[in-house]
């Protein structure tokens, strides 16, 4: 190559170094260059696809292997993910020769952000690590909150998804699962108790219809044999004399509804083929 190459090489290479050093802003004693900007973006990018990769390693390589359930291993990755984050950061900016003691000025303008408008962000943020932590819900449980019920798939630090028995996602904020009541189907274990109720008329004997539940209710696959399905007299009704079927559950814990309806088409099934009448409110009209 000839002198001149060289000098045309020599001058794109000083232009280019002139871009990526020009001073784009200072704070404090730190100088933000384009250089500096670029290196940050691509470490922080860096940071988050790792700590993401990793997260996937424990939950599908490592923990399987401990037979750890679900929602425990998806908790301790998250922390994990979490550590690996704020560690991370700590290193890129010091690395980067950025004094964090220079910015407080800016961490001071982002905590006046976060009081007017970043809250709600906030208080999701914490929400999802007191989640993690305290585990009052976890990956896998069958959960009501609000009106909503469903399985936990996800928690992740702004929300919780949930998929409904209809395999619709619904994103529920991390808040919603602290400040308000939260049924947990599944917390201790999955093992439930569905409660049928079954009216009958006054002329039927109670005895006999107590016997007639129990065994409608051992038939079925889904009930568990231990404890045992067990009958209550609940009332005499205006109209009726009431019971509740009591059937304990595991296969059915995600969908208790298919369950009690299986029971209730063998009930009415049954209870026809017997002649057991099952009544419906009547009101005598008298007319003078």
């Amino acid at each position: 190559m000839n002198n001149h190459g060289l000098s045309a090489l020599d001058r794109l290479i000083g232009y280019i170094e002139s871009i990526i050093g020009f001073e784009l802003f200072k704070i404090g004693h730190n100088i933000f260059t384009a250089k500096t900007i670029i290196i940050l973006i691509f470490s922080f990018a860096l940071l988050f696809f790792l700590s993401e990769r990793i997260r996937k390693l424990l939950v599908n390589r490592v923990f399987p292997r401990y037979n750890l359930d679900i929602g425990i291993s998806q908790s301790i990755a998250a922390i994990v993910k979490y550590i690996l984050l704020i560690v991370g950061f700590v290193v890129i900016i010091q690395t980067s020769g950025i004094d964090l003691s220079a910015i407080g000025l800016l961490i001071g303008a982002l905590g006046v952000g976060i009081g007017f408008g970043l809250q709600n962000i906030t208080n999701n943020f914490i929400s999802g690590l007191i989640i993690l932590f305290e585990r009052p819900v976890k990956v896998g449980d069958r959960v009501e909150v609000d009106g909503l019920a469903g399985n936990i798939v996800k928690i992740s630090a702004r929300a919780t998804t949930i998929i409904t028995n209809d395999n619709i996602a619904v994103i529920v904020p991390n808040a919603d699962f602290i400040d308000k009541r939260v049924v947990n189907w599944s917390h201790n274990n999955r093992k439930v108790r569905l409660n049928i109720a079954v009216g009958v008329a006054y002329k039927e004997d109670p005895d006999n219809i107590s016997k007639i539940l129990i065994s409608i209710a051992k038939e079925h696959p889904g009930v568990l044999p231990t404890p045992l399905p067990y009958v209550r007299f609940d009332e005499f009704a205006d109209s009726s004399i009431n019971f509740t079927l009591q059937v304990w559950t595991i296969d059915y814990v995600d969908r208790p509804a298919i369950l009690k309806s299986d029971l209730y088409y063998k009930i009415f099934r049954v209870f026809r083929e017997k002649g057991i009448e099952i009544p419906f409110p009547q009101i005598d009209v008298y007319l003078k």
